[in-house]
């Protein structure tokens, strides 16, 4: 959503019905080890989802499909379907996108974890794509920017010790803010 690292022709913010984001599945690679597995997100089961619908040039779908489901299915944990997603752009349109939705039976499938879970999984795991906690941090202020807010990822943000600022709540900076020590708990001391 916040990297989608494709060519777009447009994009919105956009509602998807029957999913929710949720960390619920562990990542062996780019958040984490199979030793010390990090979280990432997956469109988990019931709810709702607000996030981004990106239209990709035609001649360019086939090839956007490929690169997705290379970069954001290694490990065959997602399902890829097709969702109609209602844009939020003031135009009441509604179109067809394509999902990734968490495969609840895969081995990577956390479920539904408390808070307190996922705060020690995440300041603990480091993958190939950086420390986990970056990730989380990233994901929230990207959604502050565009002026969601997620009641499930913003207070396990505090819990890491980390507030979003009022200037990236505003389209601006991004820094965190740190509450608490000057250093990182997911990263080793020394």
């Amino acid at each position: 959503m916040w990297r989608p690292g494709f060519v777009f022709e447009e994009s919105s913010r956009a509602l998807l019905e029957g999913a929710h984001r949720e960390l619920c599945c562990y990542s062996f690679i780019h958040r984490g080890t199979k030793s010390v597995p990090g979280l990432v997100l997956g469109l988990d089961k019931g709810g709702q989802c607000e996030g981004m619908a990106f239209r990709v040039p035609r001649r360019l779908d086939l090839d956007t499909r490929h690169y997705l489901k290379r970069r954001e299915n290694m490990n065959n944990v997602y399902t890829a379907v097709k969702r109609p997603v209602k844009l939020l752009d003031g135009s009441g349109r509604t179109v067809l996108a394509l999902s990734f939705l968490m495969g609840r039976h895969h081995r990577q499938y956390t479920g539904l974890l408390p808070l307190e879970t996922q705060a020690s999984i995440v300041r603990r795991s480091v993958g190939r794509a950086g420390p986990n906690i970056d990730y989380v941090v990233n994901t929230v202020q990207h959604l502050r920017r565009l002026g969601v807010h997620d009641a499930r990822l913003e207070p396990l943000m505090a819990m890491l010790g980390h507030s979003v600022t009022k200037d990236c709540m505003l389209g601006g900076e991004c820094a965190p803010a740190r509450k608490g020590p000057a250093f990182d708990v997911a990263r080793p001391l020394g």
